[in-house]
């Protein structure tokens, strides 16, 4: 997470400055993400901390309630598909949006899992979709000025359109690629 997600007013959970509990910092929201993902947000807390290799008091030092940690993983989610957006910006435009989508997949996996838990009025979640907007709408932006993207769609569009595809279950990775190839497909603009 960055240091902005970190102490912005979007969450009460700082992370840690010294370099061994970053690590137990970050390898609690990677292992809250799987538990959450397999389990909901009935997650044991007690697995969690299991998966990420540390105690239970390591657990509520960081993250002192339930809510807490789920308001961590989900900024941590939102950081990390801003982070993609300029780590992909260079590429050429389609490539980059396409790019950006595919990590986008990833977000709204945790964002499911996770959902009940969230409060989707709070300012956390009206400033992390300001932040998700910020992040892809320029790609998209340039993907249909370079007229790769079909003139009919919004950026909100595309948005619930992915979010549509991936609120189904999936058999597996294959087929979920399988499917969001389809709606790519379905996004490009076509040769007049």
């Amino acid at each position: 997470m960055t240091e902005k997600a970190a102490e912005g007013p979007r969450t009460r959970v700082r992370r840690p400055q010294r370099a061994d509990a970053r690590r137990n910092f970050d390898a609690l929201l990677s292992a809250a993400r799987e538990a959450f993902a397999e389990h909901g947000t009935g997650a044991s807390l007690e697995d969690v901390a299991r998966r990420a290799g540390v105690g239970i008091g390591t657990l509520y030092r960081n993250f002192p309630t339930r809510q807490d940690l789920f308001d961590s993983v989900y900024l941590d989610e939102i950081d990390e598909l801003c982070d993609a957006a300029r780590q992909v910006a260079d590429l050429p435009p389609w490539e980059a949006l396409a790019a950006w989508l595919r990590r986008f997949v990833d977000y709204v996996a945790t964002k499911r899992a996770i959902s009940e838990a969230l409060n989707r009025d709070s300012e956390m979640m009206r400033s992390s979709r300001t932040a998700m907007y910020e992040a892809g709408g320029p790609l998209f932006d340039r993907a249909r000025e370079a007229g790769e993207v079909r003139g009919d769609v919004t950026f909100d569009d595309v948005l619930r359109m992915i979010s549509g595809i991936t609120g189904g279950g999936f058999v597996d990775d294959e087929q979920r690629e399988r499917v969001l190839g389809m709606a790519l497909d379905g996004l490009r603009a076509r040769p007049a």
